[in-house]
């Protein structure tokens, strides 16, 4: 079956979900994706972890030119408002999207979206999948990633989205695990 939606990613540069330093998202219509969004975001006063530069690469010096969440505010908007919403881990992608928009004073029902999101780790968990890592799920349904990049993320979500019908399959025929 074939679908419309819309994923989101993003990095952190510190603990707190307000920090976003990299956004990715992609919108997918009929199956295919449609359109796509990276940008390097400013957290506030470029602020970091080096727990997080250490996963994601990010560090100050790449963001202190960047836009901040709210000067690229209206594109996400544009491509997230009122969307079939999927990430793969949809609980902390939709937490910070909401912390975010509160610390700049965003409103977010404005974005018309639902009170939850369709979770790719979930989807896979509830198959069968004993573990649900991004890059685990990615490997077992020939998905290519560059994992902690916001885009490559973002699309990885949209393709295990897209295969989940066939992951199904792959574990209700045991070729899984």
């Amino acid at each position: 079956m074939l679908e419309t939606f819309t994923t989101i990613d993003f990095e952190l540069a510190t603990a707190k979900y307000n920090s976003v330093c990299a956004v990715g998202i992609v919108n997918v219509v009929s199956g295919e994706i449609s359109n796509e969004f990276y940008s390097l975001v400013r957290p506030p006063e470029n602020k970091y972890m080096w727990q997080t530069s250490r996963v994601h690469g990010i560090k100050p010096k790449h963001t202190a030119n960047s836009p901040s969440f709210i000067q690229i505010y209206p594109i996400i908007k544009e491509m997230i408002q009122g969307q079939h919403m999927v990430a793969h881990d949809e609980l902390l992608d939709r937490s910070v999207l909401k912390e975010t928009m509160e610390h700049y004073g965003l409103c977010y029902p404005e974005l018309m979206l639902p009170d939850s999101w369709d979770c790719t780790s979930k989807i896979y968990r509830s198959y069968g999948f004993e573990r649900t890592k991004l890059s685990i799920c990615c490997e077992l349904m020939g998905v290519e990633l560059k994992h902690h990049d916001a885009l490559s993320d973002a699309r990885a979500t949209a393709e295990l989205f897209l295969k989940k019908d066939a992951a199904m399959e792959m574990m209700r025929s045991g070729k899984v695990y």
